[in-house]
Protein backbone atom coordinates (compact mmCIF):
# COMPACT_ATOMS: atom_id res chain seq x y z
CA UNK A 1 0.00 0.00 0.00
CA UNK A 2 1.35 3.30 -0.55
CA UNK A 3 2.31 5.81 1.88
CA UNK A 4 0.28 8.32 1.38
CA UNK A 5 -2.85 6.37 1.68
CA UNK A 6 -2.69 4.85 5.08
CA UNK A 7 -4.71 5.85 7.93
CA UNK A 8 -1.59 7.34 9.84
CA UNK A 9 -1.16 9.97 7.05
CA UNK A 10 -5.35 10.52 7.09
CA UNK A 11 -5.59 11.18 10.40
CA UNK A 12 -2.78 13.17 10.92
CA UNK A 13 -3.18 15.77 13.31
CA UNK A 14 -7.06 14.70 14.27
CA UNK A 15 -6.12 13.93 18.15
CA UNK A 16 -7.52 10.21 18.55
CA UNK A 17 -6.55 8.91 15.18
CA UNK A 18 -9.96 7.86 14.89
CA UNK A 19 -10.74 5.75 18.28
CA UNK A 20 -13.06 8.10 19.77
CA UNK A 21 -12.62 9.40 23.07
CA UNK A 22 -9.18 10.34 24.23
CA UNK A 23 -7.27 7.58 25.73
CA UNK A 24 -8.94 4.77 23.90
CA UNK A 25 -7.01 2.51 22.62
CA UNK A 26 -3.80 3.43 24.24
CA UNK A 27 -1.76 1.55 26.97
CA UNK A 28 -2.16 -2.05 28.24
CA UNK A 29 -6.12 -1.56 29.11
CA UNK A 30 -6.94 -1.52 25.02
CA UNK A 31 -5.74 -5.07 24.46
CA UNK A 32 -7.41 -6.79 27.90
CA UNK A 33 -4.12 -6.64 30.38
CA UNK A 34 0.02 -5.99 29.95
CA UNK A 35 1.54 -9.25 29.48
CA UNK A 36 -0.48 -12.62 30.59
CA UNK A 37 -2.99 -10.64 32.28
CA UNK A 38 -6.15 -12.31 32.25
CA UNK A 39 -4.99 -16.13 30.58
CA UNK A 40 -7.29 -17.64 33.00
CA UNK A 41 -10.39 -15.30 32.62
CA UNK A 42 -11.05 -13.18 29.16
CA UNK A 43 -8.01 -14.43 27.04
CA UNK A 44 -8.75 -17.89 28.18
CA UNK A 45 -10.09 -18.80 24.30
CA UNK A 46 -6.31 -17.29 23.20
CA UNK A 47 -4.63 -19.56 25.56
CA UNK A 48 -6.48 -23.08 24.12
CA UNK A 49 -5.89 -21.55 20.52
CA UNK A 50 -2.14 -20.28 20.83
CA UNK A 51 -0.39 -22.17 23.82
CA UNK A 52 -2.35 -24.65 24.83
CA UNK A 53 1.01 -26.02 27.25
CA UNK A 54 0.71 -22.56 29.54
CA UNK A 55 -0.75 -23.76 32.14
CA UNK A 56 0.28 -27.36 34.15
CA UNK A 57 3.57 -28.99 35.96
CA UNK A 58 6.31 -30.83 34.20
CA UNK A 59 9.49 -31.77 34.25
CA UNK A 60 11.68 -33.23 37.41
CA UNK A 61 12.04 -31.79 40.93
CA UNK A 62 15.24 -30.50 41.86
CA UNK A 63 16.77 -33.10 44.42
CA UNK A 64 19.38 -30.01 45.44
CA UNK A 65 16.18 -28.19 46.88
CA UNK A 66 15.86 -30.71 49.48
CA UNK A 67 17.30 -30.49 52.06
CA UNK A 68 19.46 -33.16 53.20
CA UNK A 69 20.29 -33.14 57.15
CA UNK A 70 23.81 -33.12 58.19
CA UNK A 71 23.22 -33.18 62.34
CA UNK A 72 21.40 -34.71 64.96
CA UNK A 73 20.06 -33.83 68.07
CA UNK A 74 21.42 -35.56 71.56
CA UNK A 75 17.60 -36.44 72.14
CA UNK A 76 17.47 -38.62 68.89
CA UNK A 77 19.77 -41.04 69.56
CA UNK A 78 17.70 -43.05 71.22
CA UNK A 79 16.09 -43.55 67.43
CA UNK A 80 19.20 -44.51 66.22
CA UNK A 81 19.81 -47.36 68.79
CA UNK A 82 16.78 -48.83 68.34
CA UNK A 83 17.09 -48.79 64.70
CA UNK A 84 20.76 -49.91 64.49
CA UNK A 85 21.40 -52.15 67.04
CA UNK A 86 25.47 -51.21 67.94
CA UNK A 87 27.62 -54.11 66.98
CA UNK A 88 30.26 -53.03 68.70
CA UNK A 89 31.99 -52.01 72.19
CA UNK A 90 34.53 -49.51 74.04
CA UNK A 91 34.90 -48.68 77.15
CA UNK A 92 31.66 -51.17 78.24
CA UNK A 93 29.51 -48.18 75.80
CA UNK A 94 27.61 -49.31 73.12
CA UNK A 95 29.26 -47.52 69.87
CA UNK A 96 27.30 -45.16 67.60
CA UNK A 97 29.37 -44.12 64.48
CA UNK A 98 27.64 -40.87 63.40
CA UNK A 99 30.15 -40.19 60.54
CA UNK A 100 29.25 -43.57 59.18
CA UNK A 101 25.48 -42.67 58.89
CA UNK A 102 26.33 -39.23 56.95
CA UNK A 103 25.75 -36.81 60.31
CA UNK A 104 28.60 -34.50 60.45
CA UNK A 105 27.54 -32.67 64.09
CA UNK A 106 25.94 -33.62 67.67
CA UNK A 107 23.34 -31.04 68.85
CA UNK A 108 22.33 -30.47 72.05
CA UNK A 109 18.97 -30.39 72.18
CA UNK A 110 17.05 -33.37 74.19
CA UNK A 111 18.34 -35.93 77.04
CA UNK A 112 20.11 -39.62 76.56
CA UNK A 113 18.45 -42.20 78.49
CA UNK A 114 21.26 -44.48 79.13
CA UNK A 115 25.12 -44.10 78.77
CA UNK A 116 26.64 -44.51 74.90
CA UNK A 117 29.89 -43.77 73.35
CA UNK A 118 29.48 -42.08 70.54
CA UNK A 119 31.86 -41.29 67.40
CA UNK A 120 30.97 -37.66 65.30
CA UNK A 121 33.30 -34.91 63.52
CA UNK A 122 31.58 -32.31 65.83
CA UNK A 123 29.69 -31.26 68.48
CA UNK A 124 28.17 -28.64 70.87
CA UNK A 125 29.53 -28.01 74.16
CA UNK A 126 25.71 -28.35 75.41
CA UNK A 127 25.67 -31.88 73.48
CA UNK A 128 28.64 -33.09 74.84
CA UNK A 129 27.20 -31.94 78.61
CA UNK A 130 24.30 -33.93 77.94
CA UNK A 131 25.93 -37.04 77.29
CA UNK A 132 28.94 -37.09 80.02
CA UNK A 133 25.82 -36.49 82.20
CA UNK A 134 24.13 -39.90 81.55
CA UNK A 135 27.80 -41.59 81.70
CA UNK A 136 28.81 -41.44 77.87
CA UNK A 137 31.60 -40.05 76.01
CA UNK A 138 32.16 -38.39 72.40
CA UNK A 139 35.10 -39.23 70.31
CA UNK A 140 35.81 -38.07 66.73
CA UNK A 141 37.69 -41.87 66.12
Amino acid sequence: MATRKRKVRKLRGSRTMGWGQVGQHRKSGGHGGAGNAGLHKHKWSWVLVHDPEHFGKNGFHNPSSVRIKKWINVGDIKYILEKYKPQSMRDGLPVINLKELGIQKLLGKGDLDKPVFIIVENWTKKAEESVVKVGGKISTN
